[in-house]
């Protein structure tokens, strides 16, 4: 499985951004999907994620703001952001998990300035 990011870029706080995830190879096997940021000197942190059936989890941090989806016609996860902050200045990496492993896209840098 091979996962591309998109729609990273700068935005001002309050803004909103919506990134991308597309999957190719071996989509058939893809169970959960989601998102992950790593900002400079803070730890990763799991923003949100989403099974297969749809059934989705949120960091604290990120309830009520932001929305994740996903498109499996399309092999396509979506995170939606809204109400942007400083803090959530970070790269945003996507993943999906198989049965033996879960695979990461190469990240997307979201900037937010205030």
């Amino acid at each position: 499985v091979q996962l591309v990011e998109s729609g990273g870029g700068l935005v001002q706080a309050g803004g909103s951004l919506r990134l991308s995830c597309a999957a190719s190879g071996s989509t058939f096997s893809i169970n959960a999907m989601g998102w992950r940021r790593q900002a400079p000197g803070k730890q990763r942190e799991l923003v949100a994620a989403i099974t297969s059936g749809g059934t989705t989890n949120y960091a604290d941090s990120v309830k009520g703001r932001f929305t994740i989806s996903r498109d499996n016609a399309k092999n396509t996860m979506y995170l939606q952001m809204n109400s942007l902050k400083p803090e959530d200045t970070a790269v945003y990496s996507c993943y999906a998990e198989d049965r033996f492993f879960r695979h990461w896209g190469q990240g997307t840098q979201v900037t937010v300035s205030s």
